[in-house]
């Protein structure tokens, strides 16, 4: 099984053809909406510590509760994420995020996204406290925010395969503070992909007409750049990575 969680202000349809590729390699796949920051609601976008509480609340749903269960392979669960999402992934798996590096890297970067987020709506507490989910056996993370606040001893924790993303053309979360700390910290070295010309929104699928007139900084071209052929390589290259890590000899023992 594969649970997916979205970006900021987006909701459980924002990767709806990844998940539907995972779904017809044979991946039960589960994406929710994140309580408070959601396109609908951001009354909490800045308290990231929910966010892999809720993935935790939906694996338990997912193998306690809902009714087509018994298909799922409870040693063999993934979890993809992308920015805020990629944070939250990362955190379930076992990540620790230092939260106190938050104040020196807004000041030093004031128009980053994440910091007019935070600006706007508050800064997280840096007293958190993290929820874990040990079942996640393979995380894939996609352009992953507050890149920045991991350490190597906070991501002592991730001993999991990790598949990393970022977009070279990324003028939202830009490098090299996101990703690339995630890469040089991780206690294994990741599946590390680097896209040329790939901006931020790159790695959600091509928007329909209606959206694009609804949203039009997630949908807009990145020049240069073809979303919906990089999305066809993404997710065989998602595919492949969950394949062989979640099939993988002694995978859940």
């Amino acid at each position: 099984m594969i649970v997916i969680s979205h970006g900021n202000g987006g909701d459980f349809r924002s990767h709806e053809a990844t998940a539907r590729a995972l779904a017809q390699a044979g991946f039960v796949v589960a994406a929710l909406t994140h309580t408070g920051d959601n396109w609908r609601d951001q009354s909490r976008a800045t308290d990231v510590a929910q966010r892999p509480r809720q993935l935790r609340v939906l694996i338990d749903y997912l193998l306690s509760d809902w009714t087509g269960r018994t298909a799922i392979d409870a040693d063999r669960i993934g979890a993809f994420g992308f920015s805020a999402g990629g944070f939250a992934v990362l955190t379930a798996a076992g990540g620790e995020p230092d939260l106190g590096r938050i104040g020196d890297h807004c000041r030093a970067h004031p128009a980053f996204y994440d910091c007019g987020l935070i600006a706007a709506r508050g800064a997280p507490k840096t007293d958190q406290t993290w929820v874990h989910d040990r079942r996640i056996k393979a995380v894939a993370a996609a352009a992953p925010a507050l890149g920045f606040a991991f350490t190597r001893q906070g991501l002592s924790g991730v001993a999991q395969p990790v598949q990393l993303w970022r977009g070279e053309n990324d003028r939202v979360l830009p490098s090299p503070f996101y990703a690339e700390p995630v890469r040089d910290a991780l206690p294994r070295p990741p599946e590390y992909r680097s896209i040329p010309g790939a901006g931020h929104f790159d790695f959600l699928p091509p928007c329909s007409a209606r959206l694009a007139e609804l949203a039009p900084a997630i949908c807009a071209p990145t020049p240069g750049f073809d979303r919906a052929a990089f999305q066809q390589t993404f997710n065989r290259d998602l595919i492949a990575f969950f394949r062989r890590t979640l099939t993988a000899p002694g995978v859940g023992r």
